[in-house]
């Protein structure tokens, strides 16, 4: 039977990171790069702008409502204006939350800018590195592999070679 070589286990250790919290954890350490400073500059506004929009629909809506609901119960056998007062309606709740949905993705879409933006190179780099470290270990044990498949045959080779001559 052929030997086994048991490899040890391999333990990974990864450095604890401590909480510091608080705003500290937004602001990058070392200050603003110039893409995020250009992120900032136009995504408040264009956030501001949505949130402003999404609250005067959502006001234009309730008034409409307000001002249109005794006309729709002065004139509820009529089925057309009630169907446009109700269509109107429902246009006027989702386009305030779609405005209002648009508004927070953005500001949202901004801290996690800035949450994550100051490691993504660093990610990139440790996972540049741990795949070359994975590559040459693999080549390393398939070179093993493939130097005691070489001595296995030249050993049974030198058995069969002595077995014939006896």
């Amino acid at each position: 039977m052929a030997d086994r070589t048991q490899y040890p286990q391999q333990v990974q250790v990864h450095p604890s990171t401590r909480y510091e919290g608080g705003m500290a954890t937004l602001l990058p350490s070392k200050g603003p790069s110039t893409s995020q400073i250009l992120a900032v500059v136009t995504l408040v506004p264009v956030g501001g702008i949505l949130l402003g929009l999404a609250g005067l629909t959502l006001l234009g809506t309730i008034v409409g409502l307000a001002v249109a609901t005794p006309v729709f119960l002065l004139f509820s056998p009529v089925l057309v204006p009630a169907a446009i007062t109700v269509a109107l309606a429902v246009t006027g709740f989702l386009t305030s939350g779609a405005f209002g949905l648009t508004g927070l993705s953005s500001l949202s879409w901004i801290v996690n800018y800035f949450k994550q933006g100051r490691t993504t190179m660093e990610q990139l780099d440790y996972t540049k590195r741990r795949i070359q470290e994975r590559a040459a270990e693999a080549a390393a044990q398939v070179g093993q592999k493939t130097k005691e498949a070489g001595q296995a045959i030249q050993s049974k080779a030198q058995e069969t070679k002595e077995s014939a001559r006896t």
